[in-house]
């Protein structure tokens, strides 16, 4: 069966409201009428009601970068699902590779926020992806294996059909370096068998699995334009509308 693909825009810690609500005025009437594939935005936490306010009534869905595992408590600095959800978000981001790097996030972690996100229907895109130097000593296949497996603990086939998955090479965020569609294709295979072996391979066959890393207008198309690549975690180049419209119409 076809998946419907998805093209996500992570704006990292970029724009002010007024920045944030300019860029949606303008993108809107570029995507108006683009069924093909799911358009999501994810802000900065503070930027949410503004977003979400402008993307109104669009084909734009709106999420968080980051939420916490706790419903609500003492917990400084975080989001919590229930926030996310009485602004309006749909979905969230999970295990960014920057969470991981610099906030110490663990698949165990990643794997407790999936269940919270899960319970209370938000929609999940769980991160996962190899860094350099475990790529040159030949490790991505037990490197992403064990994420999948990690993210995945305790999760049924039947609660697991909203879960996006985003294979980020950490070698290539932000770099400039592009896994090449090849690479990307390879690397998407090892994680949907993984899921397969995990949640079987109806759950497998339906699931989403996104390729981001230095995703940009003149690369999109090799890659969003493979079978096995279900859209695009898009960064940099999603920070100005023309460039991530560019993207979102590959």
């Amino acid at each position: 069966m076809a998946r419907k693909k998805l093209i996500a825009a992570n704006w990292k810690m970029y724009k002010t409201p007024a920045e944030a609500k300019a860029f949606v005025d303008a993108f809107l009437p570029l995507v108006a009428g683009h069924t093909r594939d799911e358009i999501a935005l994810f802000p900065s936490p503070v930027l949410l009601p503004t977003v979400i306010a402008a993307a109104k009534d669009s084909n734009v869905a709106v999420g968080c970068q980051n939420i916490h595992f706790a419903e609500e408590g003492a917990y400084t600095g975080e989001t919590s699902v229930g926030q996310l959800i009485a602004v309006g978000g749909t979905h969230t981001l999970i295990g960014h590779s920057e969470r991981r790097q610099y906030f110490a996030e663990t698949d165990e972690i990643v794997n407790k926020k999936l269940h919270t996100a899960l319970k209370h229907g938000i929609v999940p895109i769980v991160c996962v992806g190899e860094v350099l130097a475990e790529r040159e000593a030949g490790k991505t296949e037990s490197v992403l294996k064990t994420q999948v497996t990690g993210a995945f603990a305790n999760i049924t086939a039947e609660a697991a059909a909203p879960i996006v998955i985003a294979y980020e090479p950490v070698w290539a965020i932000g770099t400039g370096k592009t896994a090449t569609p090849e690479m990307a294709v390879e690397a998407h295979k090892i994680i949907r068998a993984e899921v397969t072996k995990l949640l079987g391979a109806d759950v497998a066959a339906k699931m989403r699995i996104l390729y981001g890393g230095s995703v940009k207008p003149d690369n999109a198309t090799a890659l969003c334009g493979q079978e096995e690549i279900d859209g695009a975690l898009v960064g940099g180049a999603s920070l100005k509308p023309d460039s991530f419209t560019a993207i979102v119409k590959y």
